[in-house]
């Protein structure tokens, strides 16, 4: 299964279930905007560079408070927004309120007092059925012209959120899939019941939205002013539908539950939970052996939906299987998930992290660097790089993964002209985890002559410690790169 969406153009969702659009209330017409948007994406193969710019258009829907509630994907690395309303030719500049990129969702606002006039806003609903009729607002395939159209609820279960690669429960429509409708509320009995945001491309009809009790935990979270993220666990979980796993961890076979075989560094887990215990139940839920819960009567899911239904800073109840008896333990859920990943997903509205030095540039591997092999840079990506992948967990809290990028040819580097793409794992034979270790290990004051850089090949680089320093202006001059370093490490080795 593939599932995609487009920043841009906005590969989503338009809700087809008739032949003709069904008009479900001209009430509503007045609270649904076109968002016009002109993006930039930073180059992380040149990462003090950004790529230009790209317009696009999206959907959304005005909520009470002088909000309006779209997709993260639909403002993404915005550097321009504009909105207007159904019906109206007047467009009103608006701005990023709060983006939750992990669940596709985001709030803007307009300063200018005379968009709200005579706009009441629309209330947030409640979790739909399967099967039950909703409509979809929007503005598929650029129209200028709302569009309202009829779907159904096919099941409401965890999928991959494509913009951001993450798993949260998602709503299935029996829709099809047309650009532009990015945004665009899911409304039933007059309510926001879902967020249109994605669809499948090897299915007709089938397209997914952000279901309503997400958007309500995000609003949750924002009461202080401030987006945590969705919490997690820290833990990876092995399924115990083998007979003789449950004998070996002295399990009843009638009990059920998910193994524990890792436990991530800095995770809440973490000198709490042991290694082989089994997950039997979480929040009162009997978890299965193939880690799906109950949520509501004869429907099931992910585990996860009640560690995302859960606030960072709040507690969670377990029951878990160790030592031939069932302990129950409440654990804080201190950070967010993503923290669990050596090489992050999708980020957005961030700049890239590098540090050149001897006309070394380095980085930190992240799924946007990988990317810029294209669409199928999982096959076109070097093999070292993506072979991180599949262990992608940190040994220690903070790691990251340091690549020698590319070499920008200097006198300081001869001889060294097939550094790219080189994962970095020492420095002067001391491991670094981090891009602020690498950079505070080159720049100390006390170092040896020469600064060497290896890897877990063997390989080496060595350069003379004060000539590469030395070096840095000229080489930052003809390349034409105002730092040497991201902003976010101005100050790492000070």
């Amino acid at each position: 299964m593939s599932l995609f969406s487009h920043r841009w153009a906005c590969a989503l969702l338009a809700a087809l279930f008739a032949a003709a659009p069904v008009w479900a209330s001209d009430d509503l017409k007045d609270e649904i905007v076109k968002i016009y948007t002109v993006a930039n994406i930073p180059d992380y193969w040149n990462p003090w560079n950004m790529r230009g710019t790209a317009s696009g258009t999206g959907s959304g829907a005005i909520l009470k408070g002088k909000k309006i509630l779209t997709n993260a994907h639909v403002v993404g690395n915005e550097t321009f927004i504009q909105v207007r309303r159904a019906g109206d030719a007047r467009r009103y500049r608006a701005h990023v309120l709060a983006a939750a990129h992990e669940v596709d969702l985001a709030l803007l606002t307009v300063d200018d007092p005379s968009f709200w006039d005579e706009q009441e806003g629309l209330d947030l609903g409640e979790l739909p059925n399967a099967q039950d009729e909703v409509f979809v607002y929007g503005f598929p395939m650029g129209g200028d012209t709302l569009s309202v159209t009829k779907g159904v609820i096919s099941r409401i279960e965890h999928q991959n959120y494509a913009h951001s690669s993450f798993a949260f429960l998602a709503g299935q429509l029996d829709a099809a899939i047309n650009p532009g409708n990015s945004g665009g509320p899911v409304i039933k009995d007059g309510k926001i019941v879902g967020v249109v945001m994605q669809g499948m491309r090897q299915a007709d009809n089938i397209g997914y939205m952000v279901p309503v009790s997400i958007i309500q935990q995000l609003f949750e979270d924002l009461e202080d002013g401030t987006y945590d993220g969705f919490p997690s666990l820290g833990v990876s979980l092995q399924g115990m539908e083998n007979r003789d796993l449950k004998r070996s961890v002295h399990m009843p076979q009638d009990l059920t539950g998910m193994r524990v075989f890792r436990i991530n560094p800095g995770s809440p887990a973490e000198g709490v939970m042991h290694t082989n215990d089994v997950i039997v139940t979480i929040e009162g839920a009997p978890v299965a052996d193939d880690g799906t819960v109950e949520f509501r009567p004869r429907e099931r899911t992910s585990l996860s939906y009640f560690i995302q239904n859960k606030r960072i800073g709040e507690s969670i109840a377990l029951e878990v299987w160790r030592d031939g008896a069932r302990i129950p333990l409440n654990i804080k859920l201190t950070r967010p998930l993503t923290d669990d990943q050596l090489v992050p997903n999708e980020r957005y509205d961030v700049l890239p992290t590098y540090y050149i030095i001897g006309g070394i540039v380095f980085s930190p591997l992240t799924r946007n660097l990988l990317q810029m092999w294209g669409a199928n840079w999982y096959n076109n990506a070097p093999n070292g790089l993506t072979a991180v992948l599949n262990n992608n967990f940190p040994e220690v809290d903070g790691e990251q993964v340091i690549v020698a990028l590319k070499l920008l040819s200097a006198d300081i580097n001869q001889g060294y002209d097939n550094i790219n793409n080189w994962i970095v794992t020492t420095v002067d034979g001391k491991r670094v985890h981090s891009m602020k270790e690498l950079i505070a290990a080159v720049e100390n004051p006390d170092g040896d002559e020469f600064v060497t850089f290896s890897n877990d090949a063997g390989q080496v680089v060595t350069l003379d410690r004060a000539k590469a320093l030395a070096s840095r202006d000229q080489i930052l001059n003809t390349y034409r790169i105002a730092s040497d370093r991201s902003p976010d490490l101005m100050d790492t080795a000070q």
